[in-house]
């Protein structure tokens, strides 16, 4: 399989559109018409929430998949409802697939050894058979987050899954506001702690650079630290950031702008709730809910775009 960052790159080119949607379903926002329909058919129970979730994402993605590269899809909405969540995840992903886009997990997974191995292997390589034969994992992702707080020996099972095509973002520095209390800490040479991992990024993703000059090694950045986005650009060059925080967290397309190199390339934005959730929101209003988050994820591109020209350094 070809290398992660060339097969993103290659995705954001052709549709022209640096952004991801996270795909974060909360059963109190779906609409009711989703809701009642799959309350008609399983009764007021968990399988429900399961179908009404995957109805919820597939008319999301029917509905965007030809202007974004890539899904987000944060686990702990899914794993909340047990094994129906979990199915509901799992026809998201394969739905996606079939849409021809890719899926990043984000799930900040981080262990060491034999635990860091399964995480690994459940999401980006291979589970084992009775006979010891191998199979593709129910969930498998292209791409997915990753805690870096091990060190090396819980990021080295994830980082052999990029050698087959797969990618990871390390956690370095992210949106929320006490992320500070540990983040921005300062070492002994002066630097913060977000700069090491930075650095270490830039060392585990060097072997991973592909054609398009990216890694499958990336980053995630928040988008409201802009003075550290900007930092963490200059350390890690080849990496692409993946980004959250843009929009309803309060993060502005002139704030991102930092983590694209001259090339216009090196990032994804991503926006959940100011999508999915568009059809709330007065500036989104359309007759269905999907077509609220379609003009929500256009939106979302010419403003990033419009972001970049102003900076000089958009490609399209």
């Amino acid at each position: 399989m070809r290398n992660f960052a060339d097969r993103l790159i290659e995705l954001i080119d052709t549709l022209e559109n640096p952004s991801c949607v996270g795909l974060d379903p909360r059963i109190a926002d779906i609409p009711e018409l989703i809701k009642a329909e799959a309350v008609a058919l399983h009764g007021n129970t968990l399988e429900s929430i399961a179908k009404a979730f995957f109805e919820f994402n597939k008319r999301l993605v029917d509905a965007t998949y030809d202007i974004i590269p890539a899904y987000k899809l944060q686990i702990a909405f899914y794993e909340a409802y047990g094994v129906h969540g979990f199915e509901a995840l799992e026809m998201t992903v394969s739905h996606i697939k079939r849409r021809r886009r890719l899926v990043i997990l984000d799930a900040k997974r981080g262990d060491i050894g034999s635990t860091a191995r399964a995480y690994a292997d459940a999401y980006l390589g291979s589970v084992e058979l009775c006979d010891r034969s191998k199979a593709p994992p129910p969930i498998a992702a292209d791409a997915m987050t990753v805690n870096p707080y091990f060190g090396y020996d819980g990021i080295k099972p994830f980082l052999e899954a990029c050698r087959h095509g797969r990618g990871v973002f390390i956690v370095v520095k992210t949106s929320n506001p006490s992320s500070k209390e540990f983040q921005n800490l300062r070492l002994a040479d002066g630097s913060e702690f977000y700069e090491a991992v930075a650095r270490k990024v830039a060392e585990w993703g060097a072997q991973f650079v592909g054609s398009s000059g990216y890694s499958a090694v990336g980053m995630v950045i928040g988008a409201t630290f802009p003075a550290e986005a900007k930092r963490c650009r200059e350390i890690a060059r080849n990496a692409i950031a993946l980004v959250p925080g843009y929009g309803y967290q309060g993060g502005r397309a002139e704030d991102i702008i930092p983590l694209f190199n001259d090339d216009g390339l090196g990032a994804i934005i991503n926006s959940s709730r100011g999508i999915i959730f568009a059809y709330k929101d007065e500036r989104f209003k359309a007759e269905s809910f999907e077509a609220s988050a379609r003009r929500a994820a256009i939106a979302m591109r010419e403003d990033i775009v419009a972001a970049l020209r102003d900076a000089g350094i958009c490609r399209w």
